[in-house]
């Protein structure tokens, strides 16, 4: 067996061999485009997707914004009350692919541990959509969403941003967005998932960035300039490279990541950054986890528990009367 593989936590080991060897199966050797490569990541991720908590209300609304429509999902679980805070939550995916479908059951574990309602953002993808397209969805979303709560028995006072790996880099970002327009007043936590924050990767990082935990460096290079265009790596604008953003006057942040992840060393950054910044921010660490990682929550003991961390987190930061702990 590869020696990449045998790090893995071996719960999570099924579901990235799972992952791998459906994707090759179905690209086939072929050189793909991106059309064609989100086909196949919806596919081999439907399986994983299955099962979890049911909702008392699933809708999807399709918003109009000036940077373009885009769609929305909004999760009621029954163990939300009849007015609830609620989750905006950003999908990862390298700002080229996945959906508000690939992570539909991660929203619904959200709502139903936290008893919130989860707001879920289908922004529109790079490269045909490169920043801060995607960027200026998420704003409007959260315009449209403060506009119309009352409609979704939600309390717009109450709200978190979250995402995962590029989602997260969006949430984040968006923060920073609000911020800056004076826009912030109710969000009052942040949950990033093993974020993507910065364009550097050092050699000791570089070393996990193998097919066998998810993500490899040329594929983040990718990512990268289908995002920003071919001069990426000379991009220094910290709404989209929030690691050379000043940090100050957040709400507090929960990072999560895995110790096999290409990105983890940017989490344990961002982490210390954020806390040099006066900014509350919390760092939990999953052995043996890549990137994605919490997409195995159906068979990973280490993902239903960092799945069940932020749901702690947001009863924290959004339930007045829980007294819980983010542990």
């Amino acid at each position: 067996m590869n020696a990449s593989l045998e790090a893995l936590d071996p719960q999570i080991r099924g579901f990235v061999e799972d992952v791998c060897s459906k994707g090759a199966r179905l690209r086939a050797g072929r050189e793909l485009d991106w059309p064609q490569r989100r086909v196949i990541a919806e596919i081999v991720r439907t399986p994983w997707r299955a099962g979890g908590p049911q909702m008392l209300r699933s809708e999807d609304i399709t918003v109009d914004a000036p940077a373009g429509a885009f769609r929305v999902r909004v999760l009621r679980p029954s163990t939300a009350p009849s007015t609830a805070p609620a989750l905006v939550y950003i999908h990862g995916g390298g700002w080229c692919m996945f959906s508000i479908d690939t992570h539909d059951r991660l929203l619904r574990e959200y709502a139903h541990g936290a008893g919130i309602v989860v707001v879920a953002i289908d922004y529109a993808l790079s490269p045909e959509h490169r920043f801060p397209v995607a960027q200026d969805q998420c704003v409007a979303a959260i315009d449209w969403l403060r506009q119309h709560a009352g409609d979704f028995g939600i309390d717009a006072s109450r709200l978190a941003l979250g995402g995962d790996s590029a989602g997260a880099n969006l949430a984040l970002t968006t923060a920073l967005r609000l911020r800056e327009s004076g826009q912030l007043a109710g969000i009052a936590a942040l949950l990033l998932n093993y974020g993507a924050f910065d364009i550097a990767i050092s050699p000791q990082a570089a070393r996990l960035g193998t097919a066998e935990d998810l993500l490899t460096v040329p594929e983040m290079a990718e990512f990268w300039t289908c995002y920003l265009g071919p001069d990426w790596a000379q991009c220094r604008d910290p709404l989209a490279v929030p690691m050379h953003a000043a940090l100050h006057g957040l709400p507090p942040s929960l990072l999560l990541y895995g110790d096999r992840d290409v990105l983890g060393e940017q989490s344990e950054a961002m982490a210390a950054c954020l806390q040099a910044a006066g900014s509350v921010a919390e760092l939990r660490r999953y052995r043996g986890a890549p990137h994605s990682f919490v997409e195995a929550m159906s068979v990973s003991d280490q993902a239903r528990a960092a799945v069940g961390s932020g749901a702690a987190w947001l009863r924290r930061y959004l339930v007045p009367s829980s007294q819980e702990s983010a542990a």
